[in-house]
């Protein structure tokens, strides 16, 4: 299966970002260490463990400095962001739109941060990444969902222009594709960021990379009305943005 043309773009864009990807993704970063953390709690059973769609190994790192003296392979379909890695790190340059690697044991750990939502078909693919666990082993994932960035949304709506933010899976959605005996724990966390200025405020997201949307890009004027019109301002004036997270834990 050949990967679709926006898949393709997002890639790129990743590529471009890789080595400054670490200066700015700090909350990606702090959602990395949340999940590796809960994965200790939870309990993970000796055998392969991989960080899907690792990118600058965030998560891998996470979880090998918790869990001292183990390996975890890292797979991401950019090849920039892979070159980063330590030399002893285990790394698998694999387009995770095609499906999971052939291995020669089924994993006891999959985990994924900031990824699943770049691929086509997420609700899919995450009933595909349970089938492929070990037995009661643990898939661990986190990523931004519908109800993501609503000054965005609101702001857009207030001055009559195209909201061009990324769309994100619903956590219903999600949720119907995980037999509920399976389900270990469903969490949904904010964060918001402030800036002074709308290009200031959405500057994270292109600094890493994650600035792609499968829409047009807005004119000019347009971003101009938008920042006039934001809808959720501090009494310093600073704009306000919201990320909304979603933390699953599933047993094979």
């Amino acid at each position: 299966m050949k990967p679709h043309a926006w898949q393709v773009r997002v890639l790129r864009e990743f590529d471009r970002a890789a080595e400054r990807y670490d200066r700015s993704a700090r909350l990606q970063r702090s959602v990395a260490w949340r999940l590796a953390q809960l994965c200790r709690r939870e309990g993970i059973a000796d055998g392969l463990w991989v960080d899907l769609g690792t990118g600058t190994g965030q998560l891998a790192k996470a979880l090998e400095q918790l869990h001292p003296g183990r390996k975890v392979q890292r797979i991401d379909g950019s090849e920039a962001m892979l070159r980063g890695h330590p030399d002893d790190a285990e790394v698998l340059h694999w387009d995770l739109t095609t499906g999971l690697p052939d291995w020669s044991e089924a994993p006891t750990l999959l985990a994924s941060s900031f990824c699943l939502h770049w691929l086509p078909e997420p609700q899919h693919l995450l009933q595909q990444w349970i089938l492929r666990l070990a037995p009661a082993g643990l898939l661990a994932v986190a990523l931004p969902v519908e109800g993501c960035f609503p000054q965005w949304h609101q702001s857009a709506r207030r001055c009559g222009v195209r909201c061009t933010a990324l769309p994100f899976p619903s956590t219903d959605a999600l949720l119907k594709t995980i037999p509920a005996q399976q389900l270990r724990m469903t969490r949904r966390v904010s964060y918001t960021v402030t800036s002074p200025s709308l290009p200031l405020l959405l500057k994270p997201l292109r600094r890493i990379g994650a600035g792609t949307s499968p829409q047009s890009p807005l004119p000019l004027r347009d971003w101009r009305r938008l920042q006039q019109g934001w809808s959720d301002r501090q009494s310093d004036g600073q704009l306000r943005l919201t990320w909304v997270i979603q933390l699953l834990l599933i047993r094979g």
